[in-house]
């Protein structure tokens, strides 16, 4: 199976020169935490409600006024419409991401894959719960060490 086969063809999208506010907007109407970001038809990055709060609302941005360009992660973890399944989701797990944005061979964004589309479409549920668990490894957040 592929990811043109499992993938989400309507992916809601932000463009990089709508400021920080329309794009929370943006998140709170469609009830979700990413969006691609889009400067024209090429794939720049992401943006994550995360994103919002510790690179914008704590660095104390304007929302009204700064960009999403401003605040992008610009290193997307994309996979290829006729990339397999289980390829993709070995992707998933070692870069521990629970959506991965799908992208044809002219490398314009054509779809998103996650972790829930992983299990209900292939219905492979050991793929996808063994996704899952690589996904949500704990992380150790930064300046904490390890116990003795």
């Amino acid at each position: 199976m592929l990811l043109k086969d499992v993938m989400t063809k309507q992916v809601e999208v932000i463009e990089s020169d709508a400021t920080i506010k329309e794009a929370a907007e943006k998140m709170k109407r469609l009830d979700v935490g990413p969006l691609p970001v889009l400067e024209g038809h090429r794939l720049i990055g992401m943006i994550t409600d995360r994103d919002i709060a510790i690179r914008a609302v704590a660095e104390g941005l304007d929302p009204n006024v700064a960009k999403v360009r401003e605040i992008v992660t610009p290193d997307v973890v994309y996979g290829f419409e006729d990339q397999d399944v289980q390829e993709a989701a070995k992707l998933m797990g070692e870069k521990q991401i629970r959506r991965l944005v799908v992208l044809n061979k002219e490398q314009r964004l054509v779809g998103i894959v996650s972790l829930g589309d992983l299990a209900v479409d292939t219905g492979d549920t050991d793929m996808a719960g063994a996704t899952l668990e690589d996904v949500s490894r704990p992380a150790r957040p930064k300046g904490v060490r390890r116990p003795l």
